[in-house]
Parts: C-alpha cells; sequence; structure tokens
C-alpha cells in the first residue's frame, strides 16, 4: 500500500502548560511515525513506544530475516506471539468478509511484480505466474494455537496491507492505558484519534490528499476524525506503466495474480480501528466501486471515499456511508 496518502494537521499554539501537545516522532517501517497527546508529559513515552514497534517488527516484518513471519515464510519451527495471532485471525475474517480480495498470501505475486522486499522475478510471464498463485489463498493456512499450519509449503505471508494499522491501534492502546483523553497516532499516513486537540479545542484534523502523479501534493478534503481511525490505499505514486500506457497498481488482485487495473486512485476508509481500515482499504481497491458499494450496505460500521476517473479521465469523488463532508 501507499501509506503517504493522509496528512494529520496539529494545530500549534503555545498556551498554558496544560493545554500543550506532546510530541513522538521518528522512522518505522520504512516510513516516519507521529504521535501527539495532551495532558502532563512523560519522557519515558518515546522510549516505550520504540519497544512496541521493536516487537511489532520482530513479529511481521517480511524485510527482518529473523522475524516470526519470515521463519514461516521459509517454513522453520516457530510459536508466534500475541501481535501475530491477532492480525493472522484478524487478516482471516477480513479475508472471509471480501471473498478473497483481502489476501496476505498473495506476497510471493506482490515479490514477483518488484513491489515486495524479496525482488522481482526475472523473465515474467502467465506460466510463471500460475505458479505462484498455486501457493496464494488464507485457505490455504490456518492457525492451531500458536503455530501456523501452511497446506503449500510455498504460501508466503506477508502483512504489509493491516501491520501498520494494527501498529497504530497498539500505540493508541498503550496511550489509554496511561489514561491518556487527548490523542494522535499517525504511521505513514494510518490515523487514530482520541479526544480532542487540546492546543486548538477542537476535534483532531485530518486531510485526504488529492492524487498527483507528478509526485506534487494538496489536499482534497479534510474532516474532524473523532474517536476513530482512517486509512488509505492509493496508486497514484506507486504504480507500473505498460506499453499500451495502461497504469498498474501495487496492489496484486489475489483472484489473477497480476497488478489491479481500475480507475480507483484512492480509497479512504473511516473504521473503529485502524487495523480494520486500513485491511478494508486494500480490499476495496481490487473490488471496484460497485463491489464496494454492494459490500457497504451491510458495513455501517465502515465509512468511505473514493476518488476516481471517469470515462474522460477526469477526477471525481463520492462519499459512502455518511464519509464526512469536512
Amino acid at each position: 500500500m501507499n501509506k503517504f496518502l493522509i496528512i494529520a494537521f496539529s494545530f500549534i499554539f503555545f498556551t498554558s502548560c496544560n493545554n500543550k501537545n506532546h510530541k513522538m516522532s521518528g522512522l518505522v517501517f520504512g516510513t516516519s511515525y507521529t504521535v501527539q497527546y495532551g495532558g502532563k508529559n512523560n519522557k519515558k513515552m518515546q522510549i516505550k513506544v520504540d519497544s512496541l514497534f521493536y516487537a511489532i517488527n520482530k513479529s511481521m516484518s517480511t524485510y527482518d530475516t529473523n522475524s516470526l513471519i519470515s521463519k514461516i515464510n521459509r517454513n522453520e519451527s516457530h510459536s508466534i506471539d500475541e501481535h501475530f495471532l491477532k492480525v493472522f485471525d484478524a487478516s482471516k475474517e477480513i479475508y472471509q468478509e471480501t471473498d478473497g480480495a483481502f489476501d496476505p498470501t498473495i506476497g510471493d505475486l506482490v515479490n514477483a511484480w518488484n513491489f515486495g522486499s524479496e525482488g522481482k522475478v526475472k523473465d515474467l510471464d502467465s506460466l510463471k505466474i500460475d505458479s505462484l498463485m498455486l501457493s496464494v489463498g488464507l485457505d490455504k493456512v490456518r492457525r492451531e494455537g500458536y503455530n501456523i499450519i501452511k497446506e503449500h509449503p510455498n504460501t508466503y505471508l506477508d502483512f504489509n496491507a493491516i501491520a501498520k494499522g494494527y501498529s497504530v491501534d497498539v500505540v493508541s492502546e498503550f496511550l489509554d492505558s496511561y489514561g491518556i483523553e487527548n490523542y494522535i497516532v499517525e504511521i505513514g499516513g494510518e490515523i487514530r484519534t482520541k479526544g480532542i486537540n487540546l492546543e486548538k479545542s477542537h476535534p483532531w484534523k485530518v486531510g485526504v490528499e488529492m492524487p498527483h502523479f507528478d509526485g506534487s501534493r494538496s489536499i482534497i478534503r479534510s474532516i474532524s476524525l473523532n474517536n476513530k481511525a482512517m486509512a488509505t490505499s492509493g496508486t497514484y505514486r506507486k504504480f507500473k506503466v505498460d506499453d499500451q500506457g495502461n497504469r498498474y497498481s501495487h496492489i496484486i488482485d489475489a483472484k489473477t495474480g497480476y497488478p489491479s487495473i481500475t480507475n480507483l486512485l484512492s480509497i479512504s476508509v473511516i473504521a473503529p480501528n485502524c487495523m480494520i481500515a486500513d485491511a478494508y482499504a486494500t480490499a476495496f481497491k481490487t473490488m471496484g466501486i460497485e463491489k464496494v458499494k454492494t459490500f457497504l450496505q451491510t458495513h455501517p460500521e465502515l465509512q468511505v471515499f473514493l476518488i476516481f476517473e471517469d470515462e474522460n479521465k477526469e477526477l471525481k469523488n463520492l462519499s459512502l456511508n455518511g464519509y464526512p463532508e469536512s
């Protein structure tokens, strides 16, 4: 997923100490993170948050050869931790809910198309794709206690489309455990908020970027995010162009093994937590507008904002399930 799609706006006013936001920031998971919280400052927070990131990375990073997920992908002996368990179980549920549109076993195809951590497959053709597809499908993987059982030894798990959202939730719940009532947590554009921005005396404001293929950045809509999470998946920063000028997104269609071709450029999902928002934002990318509209009829807990190109290549947007107008 392209994670640089949402800009969190904090309004910095130097008022009294009680109304000041305390900020933590850094690099994690190949991107950046920012945490702002109101109330009394705790200098040990940064260390504790970094330790949470370290634990999640050791559990689910495909870029770490010694992580749990890397060992599972190599069919080595393992015992998963609570982080892995929660993400795996949530992935199973969303896989079933979306009829396989969200599928963390698509990792070998992601790598084959040179969008992943292990490099592309040389001379990739339909026969190689068909071969790789034999190991795709989260229905071929199950959990027995703290062990992951794969029916096909070549099945490759990759939680990149859900793990950042999960990490946002972990940090948010950590802040909750300290009784912090007002905060915003953002990792690579995935966001969760609670309470208000004390310095502004207003709910936290977040923005959705206008798609620009030239790398420039602007905001198409800013909204107040109240005690919810938001994630965005898009294709306008990470894509390939074929000889006919067709743009292929970095999100692989789990049904075909090919990068998805669609007029959808950006999907923002508001949900009760960021793990769910993250996963559905990815799934909706391959489902297309009409399937998303049908799906949301039975999922009122999800609010969605779509940006797409019409038949004239003009940008349009669509708000679904009461996605805020501002």
